[in-house]
């Protein structure tokens, strides 16, 4: 869905510093370190309407899971009522030791709802930026998430993430008899909803570009094997994308959205295939005996990564996006599967099984600068934040009882310092981290 916008810079307001700054805050963050301290931030409830305190904590609960912003609590706040469009006092919000201030104001009406927000900068004593927005009431939660991705790119200097979507596998029911079917969520999990019946299992779920469309595969009815659909998000209308002899899986977009690749099984052996969205045209990329699959387009659509055993052990390989030029990037202990190109084209995510179960790491493209992120009994299924910084995966516990192991959804950045669990209503697995929506 579009979301019309009107995006205004509101002029800056120069004021004397007052106190003395404290050493160690600032309102920016050098993402190039290897390590810093989160910023201290507040967020005030906006004025004008009941909503403007949803907005609010929407904002909070964005910057906080980021992990680059220590959010201070509404409780500690000495200045109450701040005016949203006056310079607030400033040695107040120093005395608690913030380093930014995020005031707002929101107005409705006849359907529709304008937000406005100031970032102070505390230290320094002026505003470091301010935006309107404007779009329908119903948006007034990714109004929030557009707020919060605008402040998260003044004081890290990248894109943000937070107005974005995450599709993934919705499980429920006992070990024997699991229902799997594809769900969509807003990122922090709010707006959970539903695109498959639960009737067959649906599995790895992956958007298009353009988040109108998502690519997943799915088992039959009575047992037949697993096909690769196509399904319009906002209208439900699925395609089969193409009827191969064997199995079909694993499939993923090109950057472009012309093109999906993926993996077909024949004859005891898995080759991956390309296929033209439109045209259905199917082109073979690999021709082995052993076992190809997990393929995923780098971010300039060149190459491909993929996972294959032709080695004798499940390992990681690129190759041109026409097929060809395969070299192995992998070389360290154990299995390797999964890979995913990270959005800035600088790593490439993976799943590593080895004796000490399963681990979340990254590796530049050359398969240099290998570092793990995250490990567990069960941790699988890694997926980019679009600004290359967040990687989402979920993990497993054992099973028991008849019981099926809980499966949750966890995001960790790219130093491996901070991990948090992506609420879910149901038990969820094998996410996908859309780009951000259009706007």
């Amino acid at each position: 869905m579009k979301l019309p916008r009107r995006l205004t810079m509101m002029g800056g307001v120069a004021l004397a510093a007052g106190a003395a700054m404290p050493a160690r805050a600032q309102l920016t963050i050098d993402m190039t370190r290897p390590s810093f301290e989160p910023v201290p931030i507040a967020i005030v409830d906006f004025k004008g309407d009941a909503v403007g305190a949803q907005m609010a904590n929407v904002i909070r609960n964005d910057l906080q899971n980021s992990g680059l912003f220590r959010v201070i609590p509404p409780s500690s706040y000495i200045q109450q009522n701040v005016d949203a469009s006056s310079p607030p006092q400033f040695p107040s919000w120093r005395q608690i030791g913030a380093a930014g201030l995020v005031v707002g104001q929101v107005t409705q009406s006849g359907g529709s709802i304008k937000a406005d927000f100031r970032l102070w900068d505390v230290i320094v004593g002026n505003q470091a930026t301010g935006l309107s927005f404007t779009s329908q009431q119903s948006n007034w939660r990714r109004l929030a998430h557009i707020i919060a991705d605008a402040i998260y790119k003044r004081v890290t200097g990248e894109d943000g993430y937070f107005d974005t979507r995450v599709a993934y596998v919705s499980e429920s029911g006992p070990g024997n008899n699991r229902t799997k079917r594809i769900a969509i969520m807003d990122q922090d999990g709010a707006n959970n909803r539903y695109i498959t019946d639960g009737r067959t299992i649906a599995l790895t779920p992956r958007f298009s570009p353009t988040l109108q469309e998502i690519v997943y595969m799915a088992y039959g009815e009575n047992n037949t094997p697993p096909r690769v659909y196509l399904q319009n998000v906002d209208s439900g209308r699925r395609e089969l994308l193409g009827n191969f002899p064997g199995m079909s899986f694993a499939p993923r977009f090109s950057p472009d959205g012309t093109k999906v690749v993926m993996s077909i099984s024949a004859d005891g052996n898995s080759d991956l295939y390309e296929m033209d969205v439109r045209g259905r045209q199917l082109r073979r990329l690999t021709n082995t005996p052993a076992i190809d699959t997990s393929p995923c387009y780098s971010n300039d659509g060149s190459q491909i990564v993929f996972n294959s055993d032709r080695g004798g052990a499940q390992q990681l390989y690129v190759m041109s996006a026409g097929g060809g030029g395969e070299r192995r990037i992998s070389f360290g202990e154990g299995r390797y599967a999964t890979p995913v190109w990270s959005p800035r084209g600088d790593f490439i995510a993976f799943t590593k099984i080895s004796s000490g179960g399963f681990g979340i790491g990254v590796m530049r493209a050359d398969g240099s600068g290998e570092r793990m992120l995250a490990s567990g009994f069960l941790v699988e299924g890694p997926t980019w934040a679009p600004n290359g910084r967040v990687i989402m995966f979920f993990r497993g516990q054992p099973s028991g009882g008849g019981r099926a192991g809980a499966v949750s959804l966890h995001q960790v950045d790219i130093t491996g310092r901070f991990e948090r669990q992506v609420p879910t209503p149901t038990d969820a697995s094998d996410p996908a981290w859309s780009p951000l929506i259009p706007q």
